[in-house]
């Protein structure tokens, strides 16, 4: 096989590969963005809630532990996410501490 015939093989082979990528790179962007959704929708509801910037919060809290605090009911929202900040709760630790359980059957 010389230079010549190689150069297509491995041109076809790379075509290939970025092909198959493809499903797995819309995964990640589709759960990066629901993810954005996801902070902007607890930024929301926290000033709703408290009329305050979730900034501070938000800080302190890692993705999963938000993530996670989406699933708790207004009532009990707020006192939550303070004891998730202040224990240092795991996301499922969270999920489990939730009593009024808001479902979401939308994620990706």
């Amino acid at each position: 096989m010389g230079g010549e015939e190689l150069a297509p093989t491995i041109q076809q082979l790379m075509g290939a590969l970025l092909f198959a990528s493809f499903p797995f790179l819309a995964r990640i962007y589709a759960l990066k963005n629901q993810n954005r959704i996801i902070r902007l929708e607890m930024r929301q509801r926290y000033f709703e809630l408290t009329g305050k910037s979730f900034k501070e919060k938000e800080s302190q809290l890692r993705l999963s532990q938000i993530i996670a605090l989406r699933f708790a009911g207004d009532a009990e929202l707020l006192p939550l996410m303070d004891r998730a900040i202040k224990e240092k709760m795991k996301a499922d630790d969270i999920k489990k501490a939730v009593t009024d359980w808001q479902e979401d059957r939308h994620r990706v």
